[in-house]
């Protein structure tokens, strides 16, 4: 069995990695992290499970954890991770962080847009960046994994083939997201209070949200140069759930004609159809949040605009599972081996 620790286990990704690797067959829980809730009954604080975890939490020593477990998942604000991490916890234990802490490989960046100094950046050029059905053979490898956030993974993986195949101009690439307000985390903040969240939709971070270097710095490797692009996201009243609608003008080909739907359709299959958990959608089928809740799976399609000779294309997933905890599962099954959808099997729910 695969020991594991979860620092941050009290949060929403660090709960949603409870539930998942509880039913993991190969996976036992050793560490209920937790500087909030030390010493109190993990099913005090998530009565859900009640009569299925009888741990208390424990503090974040990761130098103790280190000694303790195989795979350590750090589901912590940015700055934690970094702070803490050192040659000695890395030799001892694979390490899946969530926090945006090894995402950035140029720390420069990292600084600026998250406003906190990098406490080890001596890591950040081995950390592997977990988006698994781009990187899975580095993860296969790797004893420190960067899990991609909510919103670049849905964005990167519904843009990433034609950003790829070169069948956008990526100097127009604009991505609109939509997120629940479980991606806000559980702290109690005044904006994510229900009142000021249920009959509203609004945009934040526009301009300036920390996860626009993020999608650039991935699919500028997919295009093989610098990609600069405009993203707004909004905060919708729902729990779960992120649906990202990304517009870009065609590269149209030597004739001056736009790619027809079976081409697009067909570089999105040569990428995604041995994928589990990327599913393209049938002609005309939208993605939404609904049809992925609860799942680990990203559901994208795509839609062309003959009149504007642009492309919209279109993702969903639930950014608790396939946006956090689920992909952090699935990078710790490819780290140690194991099937890759060990544990991720679920069924989206509904309603």
């Amino acid at each position: 069995m695969i020991k594991a620790g979860i620092i941050g286990a009290t949060g929403y990704a660090g709960g949603e990695l409870v539930r998942l690797l509880t039913q993991h067959k190969e996976v036992e829980i050793k560490w209920y992290g937790s500087r909030s809730y030390i010493d109190k009954k993990y099913a005090s604080v998530y009565g859900n499970m009640f009569e299925i975890v009888e741990d208390t939490c424990l503090d974040d020593n990761m130098e103790e954890l280190a000694k303790q477990v195989d795979v350590i998942f750090t589901a912590t604000p940015q700055g934690f991770c970094a702070s803490v991490m050192n040659d000695e916890i890395l030799d001892q234990v694979k390490i899946v962080d969530l926090s945006a802490d090894y995402r950035i490989k140029d720390v420069s960046v990292y600084e600026k847009w998250y406003g906190i100094e990098h406490k080890s950046p001596q890591y950040i050029e081995e950390a592997v960046y977990g988006l698994c059905e781009i990187n899975r053979e580095d993860v296969k490898k790797a004893r420190l994994v960067a899990n991609p956030g909510c919103y670049t993974t849905c964005s990167i993986l519904t843009a990433y083939p034609l950003v790829k195949e070169g069948l956008i101009d990526t100097a127009t690439l604009i991505v609109d997201a939509k997120s629940g307000t479980s991606g806000a985390g559980r702290g109690a903040k005044l904006p994510n209070l229900y009142c000021e969240v249920n009959e509203n939709i609004k945009a934040y971070g526009v301009a300036s949200h920390r996860h626009t270097p993020e999608i650039e710095e991935q699919l500028g490797y997919a295009a093989g140069k610098e990609i600069m692009i405009n993203f707004t996201p909004h905060l919708v009243p729902m729990n779960r759930g992120i649906l990202v609608t990304e517009y870009a003008t065609l590269t149209r080909k030597p004739d001056g004609s736009l790619p027809t739907y079976e081409e697009i359709k067909a570089v999105y299959d040569k990428y995604y159809k041995d994928e589990k958990f990327v599913r393209v959608l049938e002609k005309d089928v939208l993605p939404e949040t609904k049809w992925v809740e609860g799942s680990n799976y990203v559901d994208v399609n795509f839609k062309i605009d003959e009149r504007t000779g642009r492309i919209i294309m279109m993702g969903a997933l639930d950014n608790v599972v396939k946006g956090a905890a689920g992909q952090a599962v699935q990078n710790m099954n490819l780290m140690f081996g194991l099937k890759e959808s060990e544990g991720l099997e679920l069924v989206p729910m509904f309603p």
